[in-house]
């Protein structure tokens, strides 16, 4: 009789369901199942949650206080352990839980044992990526903070830069580097507005729901989520266990940041490539060739790209994962963590990259404005011309079509055809148009409204910005 090699090997023990089972785990299944692998960065909130279930339950009567103080003391040694790379990580125990409640044991003993009183894995697992996800909003806010504000200190340098805007990629209308910038800020506050209502319902306490019943024992929920800084406590256990809808919330957000960064990248992708030469990066966040001596790479901006598909790829797991699971908790949701702590790492990294390269890009006003110069980019201005002088705007649109078909064919801007070449379209275009609506800085200085690229415009929407900024983090 032949056995698989996996079998050969058995654990010696059951681990916490021993009662329950005749044999021990094989060995492959153990770390099949496994997930302190990965799961062991909760360390700080198992612990934390632990502490705050243990000072709970002492309330309630259900454990001493000295047991209280035997447990925080022993489990804070432990966090001191971890944090000093002297905790030994065993598989065979499973999971973050479980490694800390029998490292736990060994330190006091039987009182280590009492600490699950009350509790399961179902709502402890919960309740520590609640509060790890809280943690990583609050951090990935501040990072998300540092660039806006690193947007608006570029973007308050350039109110008057002009450069050409586009759509479709062809020449459209010149506006500001500044008004541009403010573009990308915008993005990435609604990404700010996202996060901070995601965290509103990341911050509801499972704890306390067991494995998906509730418990027999006196317990105080609302105490223990006031201990643990919840907004408030689930109401129903059932959903409470098994709810990962803050886990795809925040991955959907996270998906939303990095398709406004791989925007972002992507222009600046091309502004600093020769062709468009609008923006220079500094060194430091680029790379040269193997072979070719002449290059510069915007390494940062397509890596971040790149990463863009990957965090999409960790919200489409989450939701996969979900859509088939019924009530309650299921091992399924072992499976959470990883797209979860792979969104977490991949946006924190994208954000810090940005928020130091954005504040030091080198726009190269030079081509910028002679780039806004081509492709005929104060046509729409001179029907805007044409038009308060009385004439319709289809007429006026019609009009300077015949006008940009000539300087097409003599390769001149608008700007550049004399003005008797314009009256052959029209005799209401006299020599004010040429300040009025033919010059970059006229076109730009026009659009003076809320929302508009003239630099006036650009300098208070910086302000309101820095005013909206307190208020949204205040």
């Amino acid at each position: 009789m032949t056995t698989s090699s996996h079998s050969s090997t058995q654990n010696q023990t059951s681990g916490m369901w021993g009662g329950r089972f005749t044999e021990a785990t094989d060995s492959f299944v153990a770390e099949f199942t496994a997930s302190v692998q990965f799961d062991q960065r909760f360390y700080r909130q198992d612990i934390a949650g632990s502490i705050a279930h243990a000072t709970m339950l002492a309330k309630v009567g259900v454990l001493t206080e000295q047991e209280r103080d035997d447990i925080i003391q022993g489990l804070t040694e432990i966090q001191k352990e971890i944090e000093e790379g002297r905790f030994e990580w065993r598989v065979d125990l499973e999971d973050v839980h479980m490694n800390i409640e029998a490292r736990l044991t060994d330190r006091i003993g039987i009182t280590g044992k009492k600490l699950h009183t009350g509790r399961s894995r179902n709502d402890q697992v919960a309740t520590d990526i609640r509060l790890y996800v809280r943690d990583e909003i609050d951090a990935t806010l501040q990072l998300l903070s540092k660039l806006q504000k690193g947007i608006l200190s570029l973007a308050d340098q350039h109110t008057a830069t002009i450069m050409p805007g586009f759509t479709h990629l062809q020449t459209a209308q010149p506006v500001t580097f500044g008004h541009h910038l403010m573009a990308w800020f915008e993005m990435l506050f609604r990404d700010s507005e996202r996060l901070i209502d995601c965290r509103k319902r990341v911050n509801r306490m499972p704890l306390g729901s067991a494995a998906l019943a509730g418990t027999t024992y006196p317990i105080d929920r609302t105490y223990t989520a006031q201990l643990l800084g919840f907004d408030t406590a689930s109401e129903n256990s059932l959903d409470a266990v098994s709810d990962r809808d803050f886990a795809i919330e925040f991955n959907a957000a996270a998906s939303l940041i990095m398709m406004h960064l791989s925007r972002m990248s992507e222009e600046l992708i091309l502004w600093t490539s020769a062709q468009f030469k609008f923006v220079n990066i500094p060194d430091r966040f680029c790379t040269g060739s193997s072979i070719m001596p002449q290059k510069k790479n915007p390494d940062v901006p397509e890596l971040v790209r790149g990463k863009t598909g990957r965090v999409y790829g960790d919200l489409i797991s989450l939701l996969t994962l979900m859509k088939g699971q019924p009530l309650a908790y299921n091992k399924d949701n072992q499976e959470d963590k990883e797209p979860l702590f792979d969104a977490i790492d991949t946006v924190r990294g994208s954000l810090m990259a940005f928020a130091d390269m954005v504040p030091a890009l080198v726009p190269n006003q030079a081509e910028m404005r002679e780039a806004a110069l081509r492709g005929f980019s104060t046509a729409t201005d001179l029907a805007d011309y044409l038009v308060k002088k009385g004439i319709a705007f289809r007429d006026a649109h019609e009009i300077v079509g015949k006008a940009v078909a000539l300087g097409v064919q003599e390769g001149k801007d608008l700007s550049e055809l004399k003005l008797e070449q314009l009256q052959q379209f029209s005799d209401l275009i006299s020599a004010d148009v040429f300040d009025k609506a033919l010059t970059l800085e006229a076109s730009v200085s026009a659009r003076n409204h809320l929302g508009g690229t003239a630099p006036a415009q650009v300098q208070a929407a910086i302000q309101r910005a820095h005013q909206r900024l307190e208020q949204l983090y205040a």
